[in-house]
Formats: structure tokens, C-alpha cells, sequence
């Protein structure tokens, strides 16, 4: 059976100072997400366990722990990718164009953005998304790991909102957290998840 991987950083974990702290990318990688590896991987081998015993009594709870985990896998695998600690501070070319298309502009999509993260309850993410049914760029709330969002749509851009994200550096002061996200935000790595949705978007109407 194929194991999900604890994927490795592109850069240090001191790389985003100081908007995160080494100690908070070290906790959050090492600890937090290999948590979510090993409890995607331990429900697939008990998942396999029932298949063999023909014994699906648990086959609820290990679809919900499978789900959550593969969300929380998912969803730091692609936190990591869309930081950097230098580059362009605002988007440039096609991304830029597709925020001014579809927010008006950089400063009322960052506004938009940081409202939907600051009004989650409990935890979750803030996810700039592509939606291939509209084509266009829609932001979401994305409750826990994976409650919450369109079936479908392809995120771009995530903001981790748990508290084990911030809260070392920014304790409960979530505003900063999220204001300190903007200086860090890897545009290239969004233009080219946008470029591959679209893509992909295509391919399907094609098929359909």
C-alpha cells in the first residue's frame, strides 16, 4: 500500500523570520504536520484491515480520520509551497490580472481575504480557490481541515488559522498573524497553481 509522505521545505525553517518564527516552522512541520501523515496512513491500514476481515464496523469513524488527516496533509503540503522569505510583495502578471478581474483590486482581495480569516470560528483556513464551474477566483472558509468548501474548486492560496500556526508568536493577536501573511506570500508559486487549474478546467470542459 502506497504511505503518504512528510514532504520536505524548500527553505529553512528561520527562512520566514520575522513574520514566523523558526521555533513555530519547526513545531508546525516536524510535529503538527507529520501528525496528520501518520493518522492519514493509520486510517488506510485499518481501512485495508476491514477489506481483509470483512469487518467494516469502524468504516465511519476511519472515513472521517481519513478525511481529516488527508485534509490537514493536504493542506500544510500546500501551505509550505505558497511562502517564501523573499520575492515580489504583491502579485505580478497573470495572477495580478486575475485578482484586479475578479476582487477590483490587490488591496480589496488582501481585505476580503483577511476578513473571511479573521471571522472563522473555531479553526480552519482561509483559501483563495479557482472555481471551474464559474471560472473565476472565489475565497472560502475551510473549517478543521476539511469541512466547509466547494466540491471542485482547486486552492490556490491557504492561510493556516489554527492556533498551533501563531500562536508562539502572535499568542492571540490573530490580526498581526494574518497582516504579517501579506509580507511572506509566494506569487509565483499561486500564479502557477492558477495556470495549472485553469488548465485543467479546460481539459474537462473538453471531456465534458
Amino acid at each position: 500500500m502506497a504511505a503518504y509522505t512528510l514532504p520536505e521545505l524548500s527553505y529553512d525553517y528561520s527562512a520566514l523570520e520575522p513574520h514566523i518564527s523558526a521555533r513555530i516552522m519547526e513545531l508546525h512541520h516536524s510535529k503538527h504536520h507529520k501528525a496528520y501523515v501518520d493518522g492519514a496512513n493509520n486510517a488506510l491500514a485499518q481501512m485495508a484491515e476491514a477489506r481483509e476481515s470483512a469487518n467494516f464496523g469502524a468504516i465511519n469513524k476511519l472515513e472521517k480520520d481519513l478525511a481529516f488527516h488527508l485534509g490537514g496533509h493536504v493542506n500544510h503540503s500546500i501551505f509550505w509551497t505558497n511562502m517564501q522569505g523573499h520575492g515580489p510583495a504583491t502579485p505580478e502578471g497573470e495572477i495580478q490580472a486575475a485578482i484586479n478581474e475578479f476582487f477590483g483590486s490587490y488591496e480589496k482581495f488582501t481585505a476580503h481575504f483577511s476578513a473571511v480569516a479573521m471571522g472563522i470560528q473555531g479553526s480552519g483556513w482561509a483559501v483563495l480557490s479557482w472555481d471551474p464551474i464559474g471560472e473565476q477566483l472565489i475565497v472560502q472558509q475551510l473549517f478543521d481541515q476539511q469541512a466547509n468548501t466547494a466540491q471542485g474548486t482547486t486552492p490556490l492560496l491557504q492561510l493556516d488559522m489554527w492556533e498551533h500556526a501563531f500562536y508562539l508568536d502572535y499568542q492571540n493577536v490573530k490580526g498581526d498573524y494574518v497582516a504579517a501573511f501579506w509580507n511572506i506570500v509566494n506569487w509565483e508559486n499561486v500564479a502557477a497553481r492558477l495556470a495549472a487549474a485553469r488548465g485543467a478546467s479546460g481539459q474537462a470542459l473538453l471531456l465534458s
